[in-house]
Order: structure tokens, then C-alpha cells, then sequence
């Protein structure tokens, strides 16, 4: 690496020119996925969100109110997705929502939106480990620290075997999954009741307090957070573009596939669990589609013991798939320069070993905690923030740079991603309804962030990274006219 420094056009960041041997041991396996493969991963990311976490959702604002955050939420994904859709193959990079805000609003936008998603992708695991040691509770009496450690051994360390095998091996994961959401589904459609969904006490000191929203239109607020764990993660498709075969076609095709098998998802478990056991039973249950499934079948049903034993699968899939996408986000900024450039150092299989190990050790430490739902509320905290981020960038790119070329264009253009802007927003606010204490935690991480990068990466910038280089022609062809 040389120690020459450059200074960028605006003056706030500065450039150091590396070797070709810099970026030759920081190169991720090219062709690994087609776009069925990514819309693999794109489930796989969420999935775990049908077997737990989204019902916390029913205890805070009944089967109204998640219901109306459900719709919401759902909205505010399908316009998101479509928006980055566009801009993954546009800008196929590692970096994913990144690179988007990087091209859009500068190192700043883009160093403030990789923040966002590095917290929301540290967090989430650990959430999804702690509902783990929830199911092999319910399964074997089994739970906590030593649980949560084989999560991350055994995974993080799959994916040190390379990312073709890892995502291959995903596949198979998220096969499993689908088959326990299609089980109990057919399990619990004979027992529907449309009863059981309003059988939340109704709280007569809330505002517009119903049977419909027992907590008032303030459930509505309390539940978007465990709306979103419904959809939550889905945006980190595009990390996968620089593996991607064909990343102008397969990235919006596969992200697109993924969040309509979402929200068929989402439907089935919100309106068939509290259906056939009761919203107050579901509020709480620490596996809400095996307690369902007991509910009409009893404690040691074929159907229940199935889904319980299946249906782990579906919390593994998230986990194993967001250890791959939080790996490629760090990835990218450190090969930037943004974070320590050590840990996009890459192995003999190409893999950010270093980008895949630091961060599990954190969210291991972190899920010892135990507290599943403010674990979800930072993940939203850091989601939310780079969805505004995302959008506010298709939006910018729209209008600044109507001339580069999208192989995909977003439908509705920017009234499309302007609707995701809007509700990403205020389901942002809604984590400070919810948790103030996981807000100020969350808020916390990132000034400590926002501190390392002003006062010392910012001026460490590696100028021949990807979405640097993508910066400099773009500059440089504004310049041309």
C-alpha cells in the first residue's frame, strides 16, 4: 500500500492508493449464485421471523393492531424491495445499501448507511439465537449460553468453508423451513376462528381502546417493530451481487421472488396462530407455531412435534444467512477503507474470514443477554434508519443521474421508493415508543461509529475500492459535461 494521500473533490475525506496485491487478498468468489439461489437467500434472511419474535407484536397491540402494522410494514418492504431492485443492478457491488448511499449522498451517506445495517445485521442473529434456545426448550429442555455459543461455532464456521457450499447447504435449510410453514398451515386452517383473534383484554385507558385494539391506535405504533421481524433483512439480497452470475438480472429478480413468498408467509402465520390459539396465548409464547399447533392437536401431536423439530431449520436459515450478509457489509467498508481493512482480508476460498469471526463474537456476547424483543428493537432501530438512507437515494439518483444505466427500472419510480421513505420512517420513531432503552443503546453504537470515521477513517479512504472508483467516474464524467 502507498502512503500517498489524495484529497477527494469536497475536501471531507482523503484517499491512500494501494497496491494490486491490496485488492487481489480481498476478493469474494464471482459466479457462486443465480437468482433462484437469491431468492433462496432472501427468504432464508427473514424466515425465522414466521417462527418467532412477530407474535411479541399481538401482546403489545392485540390482532388489530398487528394487523394494521403487518399491512403497513408489508407496504413499506414491497416498495423498498422494488427501489433496490433498481439500485442493485445499477450498482453491483458488496456493499449493498452502502454503495447506494455512497454513489448518492458521498462517503458520509454512505459510511452513516453501512452503520445502519452493520447494527441491524450484528443484532439480528443474536436475537434469532436466543429464540433458538427457545424452540430446543420447548423440544428438549435445552437453552442459553451454551446454545447460543453452538449457533455461532457451527455456523459462522460453515461459512468459512466457502460461500458456493455455504449457500448451497442454505438452500437445503430454507427447503426445510418452507415445509414446516406448509404443515402448519394445513394443520391450522380447519381450526381458524376468527374469536380466538380478539380475545386480548381490552386496555380501557388507551385511546381508541377495542376488541379489535385492545391496547388503542398506540398498539399500533408498539407493534410495527415485530411487523418488520416479519420482513426484516430481506434488503441484504444485494451483498450477494459481486457473487451473483448475472447481477443486472438475477438481483432484481431474485430479491423481487423473495418478498412475494414473504408476504404470503406473513399472512399465514398472523392470521392462522392467533386464529386457532387465541391472540392472548400467542402474545408470549416463546414458539408460537408449535404452541398453536398443541393448542388444537395437544402437547405431543405428530403436527407440533414436526414443526418444532422442522421448524428450527427456519430460525438456522436466518441465522446462517445473516452471518453471510453481515460478513459482506463489513466486508466492503473495511476494503474501503471505511472500517479496519484487516477484516476484509479474504482466505484460500474467498472468504472474509476476519469480516465473518469479529462480529459473531459480539453478537455472542450480546444474545447472553437473553432479551429477544430488545435485541429485535435494535435490529429495527439500525433497519429502519437504512431504509430511509436506501430510498432517499433511488430517489436522489433518479433525479441527479437519470442517464445511468438500470438494467431494472423501479415501478411508480420515485413515488414508489417516496411511500418506502415515508413508513421507514415512522417506524424508525416507533422504536423510541417501544424501547427507548434499545433507541439509546442503538444510538450510542452509533456515535461511537460516527466518532472513528470523523476523526479517523474518513481520511483513510482506499480510492481504488469498488464504490470509490464508481464515485470517481462519476465525477469525472460530470466534469466531461
Amino acid at each position: 500500500m502507498s502512503n500517498v494521500d489524495t484529497s477527494s473533490a469536497n475536501g471531507t475525506v482523503g484517499y491512500q492508493s494501494v497496491d494490486a496485491d491490496y485488492l487481489e487478498r480481498r476478493q469474494l468468489k464471482q459466479g457462486a449464485a443465480g437468482w433462484f439461489l437469491l431468492a433462496s437467500l432472501g427468504v432464508s434472511f427473514v424466515i425465522s421471523g414466521d417462527f418467532a419474535g412477530w407474535n411479541l407484536g399481538l401482546a403489545v397491540g392485540g390482532f388489530g393492531g398487528m394487523l394494521i402494522a403487518t399491512l403497513l410494514m408489508g407496504t413499506m418492504y414491497t416498495a423498498m424491495v422494488l427501489s433496490i431492485a433498481e439500485l442493485s443492478s445499477s450498482l453491483p457491488t458488496a456493499g449493498g445499501g452502502y454503495s447506494f448511499a455512497r454513489r448518492a449522498m458521498g462517503p458520509w451517506g454512505g459510511y452513516i448507511t453501512g452503520t445502519a445495517i452493520l447494527l441491524e445485521y450484528a443484532i439480528a442473529p443474536a436475537a434469532i439465537a436466543i429464540f433458538i434456545g427457545g424452540y430446543l426448550s420447548e423440544l428438549m429442555g435445552i437453552d442459553g449460553p451454551l446454545v447460543y455459543a453452538g449457533c455461532y461455532l457451527l455456523f459462522v464456521g460453515l461459512h468459512l468453508w466457502g460461500a458456493g457450499e455455504a449457500l448451497k447447504i442454505l438452500l437445503v435449510i430454507t427447503a426445510l423451513a418452507v415445509l414446516a410453514i406448509v404443515v402448519f398451515t394445513l394443520g391450522m386452517l380447519p381450526h381458524f376462528s376468527t374469536a380466538n383473534l380478539f380475545d386480548v383484554a381490552v386496555n380501557e385507558t388507551r385511546l381508541g381502546a377495542s376488541s379489535f385494539l385492545p391496547q388503542g391506535v398506540m398498539g399500533i405504533w408498539a407493534a410495527l417493530p415485530f411487523a418488520i421481524w416479519l420482513f426484516l433483512a430481506v434488503e441484504g439480497v444485494p451483498l450477494a451481487a459481486e457473487e451473483a452470475r448475472d447481477p443486472g438480472r438475477d438481483m432484481p429478480r431474485g430479491i423481487i421472488c423473495a418478498m412475494a413468498v414473504l408476504l404470503v408467509f406473513a399472512a399465514s402465520v398472523l392470521l392462522l396462530a392467533p386464529g386457532g390459539a387465541g391472540a392472548a396465548a400467542m402474545g408470549e409464547h416463546p414458539a408460537p407455531l408449535v404452541g398453536a399447533l398443541q393448542s388444537v392437536y395437544g402437547e405431543s401431536s405428530l403436527a407440533a412435534g414436526f414443526v418444532n423439530v422442522v421448524g428450527l431449520a427456519g430460525l438456522i436459515a436466518s441465522f446462517f444467512s445473516i452471518v453471510f450478509a453481515y460478513s459482506r457489509q463489513v466486508f466492503a467498508l473495511s476494503r474501503a477503507g471505511y472500517l479496519p481493512r484487516a477484516l476484509s482480508i479474504t482466505n484460500g476460498r474467498r472468504v472474509p474470514f476476519l469480516a465473518l469471526i469479529v462480529p459473531g463474537v459480539i453478537g455472542f456476547l450480546l444474545s447472553l443477554s437473553g432479551a429477544g424483543d430488545l435485541m429485535i428493537t435494535m435490529a429495527v432501530f439500525g433497519a429502519t434508519l437504512s431504509y430511509m438512507m436506501m430510498t432517499l437515494s433511488h430517489l436522489l439518483l433518479r433525479r441527479r443521474e437519470p442517464s445511468l444505466a438500470r438494467p431494472y427500472r423501479t415501478p411508480g419510480g420515485a413515488l414508489t421508493s417516496g411511500v418506502a421513505f415515508g413508513l421507514a420512517a415512522i417506524a424508525f420513531l416507533s422504536t423510541f415508543v417501544v424501547s427507548l432503552q434499545a433507541a439509546l443503546w442503538s444510538a450510542v453504537f452509533f456515535a461511537v461509529a460516527l466518532a472513528y470515521f470523523g476523526l479517523y477513517s474518513r481520511r483513510r479512504l482506499v480510492a481504488q475500492a469498488p464504490e470509490e472508483e464508481f464515485d470517481a467516474i462519476a465525477r469525472a464524467e460530470k466534469e466531461l459535461g
